[in-house]
């Protein structure tokens, strides 16, 4: 009973104060670890115990599973260096900085000394991923840190087990055999990390129940992290690469409802360990306290040693990465950043240091015979707790200081009505391939196709009120009604018992996953309205009639709208401007669709957005955006 009361505990907490900080803007993160805090102090509160085995069977696999499957592949493989050197050596860096100021400190050996380095060194990916994602960083910064959080774990853990064996003359310790215990752990971790994915894709191939799909996939990191872990192998590897490679082929190996059914349930369990850490972190802070108490260490002493690791770890990142970044400008190389990549986004980077629930299980992995175990462990927390109360809160305040943002949404509704319209002209030209398809269900086909670019066409421009609605947002008000009203039917004929529940049921999904599609598209939709749309660079690979058009200038020949709409009265959504001879014409999602049909009777390829603040441009002829 005392278990599932806790259990529930954690969960109400969680959920409460994870819903306050949503309304009020504030980390969850950073509040649930001063709501921890606070409840450990307090003797009515239960101290939940967090072990090793906890967090490093229990709680590490499928956190680390949930960030490693939403992790672009293509992304992380552009970032490799970055991430490589990020992971791994600024977690030695890191160690053998914390190292020898601990050495200098207390009356340890350096390999206890290194061992709190090590437990020290790696930045948490649930912090990291969680402050980057609610502040908006740039995709690529948002990449390094997820990558590097990611991997670091396996090369603080593998450092901390050398560390261990050397001070408890376990093993003979040489540079051979560390270099031959990481190689061990990084490719045994990562063999078994593909083979489990590539058995995993073979069976979810012939799996099309969403259920059955789902309790696989909770699977795949024990999959991963037992066996690897068995074989002294590193299973945060092993989990990492399995949730990689499954993450980039479940369009080929998952059905659609399997994908959405894996990640709303992924996402809820994500949710809940995550912030379920940060509690549990601050209700361990009274038990480690008090084990200080009878340390033979002085207190003075001890708070030095704690204010000198939490220094040296917050400085030494910052040391690391902009010697990276001049060492790649002196190079002409790639290590860190391109050229093209800003000061202020390694600025940015530098400071994401925020340490987690790891650092504190590896520093409960210690043996009771370690010397000053109290203290070390004492530390570890002290830099948990610094560098999320210190370094979560004034990140995104400097981000805001240096300028650096993530990706305009109105740029990115741009980009997705490109790729959408190019995936729809796939779609599109199959259906000339069957001359046995009916013209009345080919005209309905080609209608749809083009309703699903106009949506998001529609996203875009500016200048209408909130009385005014794009044909798409006319819809979506008018379906939400429909749906209603169908919803309302539905609850009265179940009420009334004149029809099974099992059908009931299905067709009540059927609406509930339309509704959750229009949501969906309404509240990308709100997001756009804010600021203008700011015109894209240059691209390397834009097409000729694009490259042609950049510095061209004409006059629009009727400023104040579509010609032809005035002509005909009719009402425009958004309008376009011929780069050619300056005709201005309504978008495609207008009745006319006169900026279209003035491209077929003049061919003049290109068009640019004649909507304020908005300077991108399209080519009817290559269907790319500039």
């Amino acid at each position: 009973m005392q278990i599932a009361v806790t259990l529930l505990a954690i969960v109400g907490t969680v959920t409460v104060v994870a819903g306050l900080c949503r309304r009020v803007g504030v980390p969850a993160p950073l509040a649930l670890v001063v709501v921890g805090v606070i409840g450990s102090f307090l003797p009515f509160i239960p101290e939940p115990k967090l072990s090793p085995e906890v967090v490093l069977v229990g709680l590490l696999p499928p956190l680390l599973y949930a960030a490693a499957v939403r992790t672009s592949l293509v992304d992380f493989r552009a970032n490799q260096t970055a991430i490589g050197t990020l992971s791994v050596g600024l977690v030695l860096f890191t160690a053998f900085g914390v190292g020898l100021a601990v050495w200098w400190l207390l009356p340890v050996p350096f390999a206890v000394a290194f061992a709190l380095g090590a437990v020290v060194g790696p930045p948490d990916a649930v912090a990291a991923t969680a402050v980057a994602r609610r502040i908006g960083l740039p995709r690529r910064v948002v990449t390094i840190l997820e990558g590097e959080s990611l991997v670091n774990d396996a090369t603080a853990l593998v450092s901390l087990r050398t560390a261990i064996a050397a001070f408890t003359a376990t093993a003979t310790v040489t540079v051979g055999s560390v270099v031959l215990d990481f190689g061990i752990a990084v490719v045994g971790g990562v063999a078994i990390g593909v083979a489990v994915a590539l058995v995993m894709g073979l069976v979810r191939r012939q799996v099309r129940q969403s259920v059955l799909d789902t309790s696989l996939s909770f699977m795949c990191p024990y999959l991963a992290y037992l066996p690897a872990e068995k074989v002294h192998s590193s299973g945060v590897l092993a989990v990492v690469v399995a949730g990689l490679l499954l993450g980039h082929r479940s369009p080929a190996v998952q059905s659609a409802s399997s994908r959405i059914g894996e990640r709303i349930n992924w996402a809820t369990v994500q949710f809940l360990l995550e912030n379920a850490v940060f509690l549990m972190i601050g209700l361990q802070v009274r038990r480690i306290v008090e084990a200080n108490a009878t340390s033979e260490i002085s207190v003075p002493r001890i708070v030095l040693v704690c204010v000198v690791v939490l220094g040296a770890v917050v400085i030494l990142r910052p040391i690391w990465v902009f010697a990276l970044r001049g060492l790649s400008s002196l190079l002409g190389s790639e290590i860190l950043a391109r050229p093209d990549v800003p000061l202020t986004h390694t600025a940015v980077l530098s400071w994401a240091g925020m340490r987690g629930v790891v650092t504190l299980a590896a520093s409960f992995v210690l043996p009771a015979e370690t010397p000053y175990r109290e203290v070390i462990v004492l530390a570890a927390m002290v830099v948990t707790l610094g560098t999320l109360l210190i370094q979560a809160p004034t990140l995104p305040w400097l981000a805001r200081r240096l300028r650096v943002r993530g990706p305009d949404p109105r740029e990115d509704a741009l980009q997705e009505a490109t790729i959408l319209q190019s995936a729809v002209a796939a779609g599109l030209r199959t259906l000339e391939d069957d001359p046995d398809v009916e013209p009345e269900v080919l005209e309905r086909l080609q209608e749809r196709a083009e309703q699903r670019t106009h949506v998001v066409w529609e996203r875009l421009g500016e200048g209408r009120g909130p009385e005014t609605e794009t044909p798409s947002e006319q819809y979506r008000r008018m379906r939400m009604r429909m749906l209603d009203a169908e919803r309302s039917e539905l609850l009265r004929i179940r009420d009334t018992g004149a029809a099974d529940h099992e059908v009931l049921s299905h067709v009540m999904a059927q609406l509930d996953v339309e509704e959750s599609m229009l949501d969906r598209v309404e509240e990308r939709t709100s997001a756009l309205r804010d600021e203008p749309l700011l015109p894209p660079e240059r691209a390397d690979d834009e097409c000729e009639h694009l490259a042609a058009s950049h510095d061209r200038f004409v006059a629009p020949r009727t400023p104040h709208g579509c010609a032809e709409c005035l002509e005909e009265g009719t009402k425009w959504v958004h309008l376009r401007l011929c780069l050619q001879c300056g005709h201005v014409g309504c978008c495609d999602s207008s009745p006319g669709r006169h900026a279209s049909r003035h491209f077929s009777e003049s061919d003049h390829p290109v068009i640019r957005s004649f909507e304020p603040g908005e300077a991108w441009r399209w080519c009817f002829v290559d269907e790319q955006v500039g």
